[in-house]
Formats: C-alpha cells, structure tokens, sequence
C-alpha cells in the first residue's frame, strides 16, 4: 500500500494512508538513496510504499520511495558533506523574513532562492512582522522588496500573528503542497496558526541573547489544510548552504543574470574577472543589484566545507 509522509523524526515517520488513516512507520533494511548523500533517506511529502502486512514487531514498515518531483535541501550541520532533504514534492515555497528579532540577511534570502530555482520549486516572499516596524525599518523592508520584485518573486508585508491579515494567501495554498520556511523565530508557526485555526503549534519566544529563535520546531512536518492543500513547516535555518550545484550553472540561477549571461564575450564566463562580461556590466548599470551579485560571488568562491563552520550568513 501507499502513503504520504506528512511527519519525520528521524526513526519514525507518520504516513497518511490512502484511506486518509495515519499510520506510524519505520524503515527497514536500506532505502535506495541513488547519488543523494543525505541524513534522512525519506522525507515528509514523500510517497512511500508500505509492507502490508506489520512486522514480527507489529510496525508497519516503509520498503521504497517514489521518484520525487523535486525536493529541497540544506547542508547537514556536521562537517560530513551530507544533505538533509527539507521537504519533497513541492508545488511552492513560502520564505518568511523579518528585519530584526531574527535579522533575515539578504545572503540568506538568495541562497534560499538559489536552490528553488535548482528545483524550479516557486518561491514567494513573505515580510512578517510588519506591524512592528519603525517607519525607517519599512523604508528598508520596501527597498529589499524593490530587489525581488524586480526580478520576479512575489513579495507580501504580513503580520503573521493577524487571521484576517493572511487569509489572502489560502488562495495561494488550496489543493497544493507547500512548504515554509526561514531563521528560527521569523513566525512560522504563528502563521500556520493563523491560516487554519484547528491548529495550535507550540510558537516560541524570541532569545534576547542571539535575537534568534528558540527552534520549537525540531523536525519537518506537514499540516493538513482545511480549506485544502498541506503546508510544511520546516526546522528553522540559521544558515542556507547550496549543494551539489556546479558552479559553471549558478548563475542560471539568478533569474536577472540568467537574462544576460547570452550578452557576455566568452560563453563559459563565471562572470567575476573575464572581460566584457554583460552580468558585471549590469550590476554596473544597475540591472542587477549589488547584493545578489554579492552573494552570487560568495557562492562561487566559498570552500564548500566553509558554510558548516559559519554560524551566521552575513
């Protein structure tokens, strides 16, 4: 029989049976992992076939995975070079930034870009905590808006905390497989709070100390919706490292590059030191902007090892 993973913790995982019963599963023996180097073999949003009859421990044991459509990933937290699948079978992907308590840095953002666009997974914005802004902080939040917009991401100012401030995006939601992520503390959870209100996810306070969150969430999980659709609340990302990207391709990427890497003199420029190269030519002229060509250079430059040692993208 078949299922949908909508819950991993790393040994078990809760599976949506096609009945639409939960069941708790386990894997046995190994799960093709094909050249994926990852921590978790099977990831929520997955489906999965199930033995189906139980163990000689009465589990109902997980024995493969379907091809996925795309899934999304970060780097592991030890230095081993491994992935961790975030989620898999994503129809969209919502990125929750907020300029203080936690600071969402614009590296991050486009990291976390990045590797949707690898995935062709749409990504939209999502600028929370609006109503806790100083009138210099909107100016800001309205600047880094300007930047996505321009290039095409869909950007939104919420309060994540307002039912009636995000019942626009149950549009966006119904009947698709979602996923939503960000820093620890950005209000993931308060928002998924706000869209259905038959949840109650546990939300926590905000560390003085590091100004970051509390991680409530430890694992991904996925929610059924109400008004149809599921929504995945990852752990929260402290930082976003890109794998198993050549670097001759990231610029493809970068949707304003991706539109003028055709204008450059040589058709394998990395776009960093090569003459008349159109990228460096419209940062220059103010077609790209300077921040996502920063992280563009950061990502082509950094030792693939260096994004576990950093606590922190700047």
């Amino acid at each position: 029989m078949k299922g949908k993973v909508i819950k991993s913790t790393g040994k078990w995982y809760v599976v949506e049976l096609e009945d639409g019963s939960l069941a708790t599963c386990r894997i046995r023996g190994k799960i093709r992992l094909g050249k994926l180097r990852t921590t978790n073999p099977i990831a929520v949003g997955d489906i999965v076939d199930i033995d189906d009859k139980p163990d000689e421990e009465g589990k109902l044991v997980i024995r493969d995975y379907e091809e996925r459509r795309n899934y999304i990933v970060r780097k592991s937290t030890n230095l081993s070079k491994q992935m961790q699948i975030l989620a898999a079978n994503v129809d969209m992907a919502f990125l929750l930034v907020t300029l203080r308590a936690p600071q969402t840095h614009l590296a991050f953002i486009d990291r976390f870009l990045v590797a949707a666009e690898s995935f062709r997974i749409p990504t939209t914005l999502l600028f929370n905590k609006i109503d806790q802004y100083s009138e210099k902080e909107l100016q800001r939040i309205d600047e880094i808006i300007s930047i996505y917009t321009n290039i095409g991401y869909p950007c939104y100012k919420i309060s994540g905390n307002k039912p009636e401030d995000v019942s626009f995006l149950k549009n966006l939601l119904k009947d698709k497989q979602v996923i939503i992520s960000g820093h620890s503390g950005v209000g993931k959870s308060t928002l998924i709070n706000s869209l259905d209100e038959s949840f109650d996810l546990r939300t926590g306070e905000i560390s003085r100390a590091h100004q970051q969150g509390q991680h409530t969430t430890t694992f991904a999980e996925m929610f059924k919706l109400a008004f149809g659709g599921y929504i995945i609340d990852t752990p929260g990302i402290r930082a976003f490292g890109i794998v198993d990207l050549d670097k001759e391709v990231i610029s493809h990427y970068f949707p304003e590059m991706r539109a003028l890497i055709g204008a450059c003199k040589f058709h394998n420029c990395q776009h960093l030191n090569e003459p008349k190269c159109a990228v460096k030519a419209g940062v220059e002229n103010g077609e790209i902007a300077p921040s996502r060509y920063d992280t563009y250079v950061q990502l082509m430059l950094e030792d693939e090892n260096e994004i576990h040692r950093k606590k922190e993208i700047s």
